[in-house]
């Protein structure tokens, strides 16, 4: 399966999304900030998100984005397929025209993986990887690196000041 960076990024930044804005709306900073992700691109993917009706804008102080439905209600294929990314194993991109303008000789073989990935994928909701220890853990450990980074930033700027 080729999965870019592009949905990689999407489910992670959504998962960090789900998690963190459960008390506030969070902004694309501190998701950039939190998974080390360029800003520029979590706005073109959150720009999709939001045509996808994923997301929502929380405008003024104190803003940023939130879920749009509930997290169980938000499945991981979804959100792949919100930034034009496709789950798909074949060569082809199962246009079946792998070999000479026709299916190849394990056309269908890749085309199956393809169908149970996105099956797979399909039940697996943000809610339910929230519900994950280790997301727990990890979301957690990153907000606090995070805080540590804004503390020095803040100290540093009040000793250039």
């Amino acid at each position: 399966m080729r999965l870019t960076t592009k949905g990689r990024y999407a489910v992670t930044a959504m998962l960090d999304l789900a998690y963190h804005s459960q008390t506030k709306p969070v902004t694309l900073t501190d998701i950039a900030t939190r998974q080390t992700i360029s800003l520029s691109y979590l706005e073109q993917l959150f720009a999709r998100l939001r045509k996808a009706g994923m997301v929502k804008g929380v405008r003024g102080p104190g803003g940023g984005y939130t879920l749009s439905r509930n997290a169980r209600d938000i499945n991981v294929a979804d959100i792949i397929e919100a930034v034009d990314e496709p789950v798909d194993s074949t060569k082809c991109g199962g246009k079946s025209n792998c070999h000479n303008d026709q299916p190849c000789i394990t056309h269908d073989l890749w085309m199956g993986l393809s169908e149970q990935i996105r099956a797979y994928l399909k039940q697996i909701s943000l809610g339910q990887l929230l519900e994950r220890e280790l997301v727990s853990e990890v979301a957690k450990r990153q907000g606090k690196q995070v805080e540590q980074v804004i503390g020095i930033q803040s100290l540093q700027e009040r000793k250039s000041a």
